[in-house]
């Protein structure tokens, strides 16, 4: 079992910065990746960013490459997403969520269901 906490959501201003916190604790030690996604209410859950625990390969959906950047913190089992030049259309509720195992393609990072664990998310909200 694996759990996760997601903290550091808030409310900001188009333009400001957010870091986003997700501390896991429980058996980390069999993570293969983490993620970040995000979901509006009415809408489908979206990926937003991932890293491989292992080799630090990141990838980040395109809406916010560039903008966000996920890194991890080994000794503190901490996964974060820092979020730069934050824009209304990031508004929404992040989760962070764990993979067990490789699925044979950096493909599936992008995909909710091939996570095992989730948190149980953080609230970002962007005014204009």
């Amino acid at each position: 079992q694996v759990q996760l906490v997601e903290s550091g959501g808030g409310l900001v201003q188009a333009g400001d910065s957010l870091r986003l916190t997700c501390a896991a604790s429980g058996r980390t030690d069999s993570n293969y990746a983490m993620g970040w996604f995000r979901q509006v209410p009415g809408k489908e859950r979206e990926f937003v960013a991932a890293i491989n625990w292992s080799t630090l390969s990141t990838y980040y959906a395109d809406s916010v490459a560039g903008r966000f950047t996920i890194s991890r913190d080994n000794a503190k089992n901490t996964v974060y997403l820092q979020m730069n030049s934050l824009k209304p259309e990031d508004t929404a509720i992040y989760f962070c969520a764990a993979q067990r195992r490789y699925y044979g393609s950096s493909y599936y990072y992008t995909t909710g269901s091939k996570y095992a664990y989730w948190g149980q998310g953080t609230q970002v909200t962007v005014s204009s």
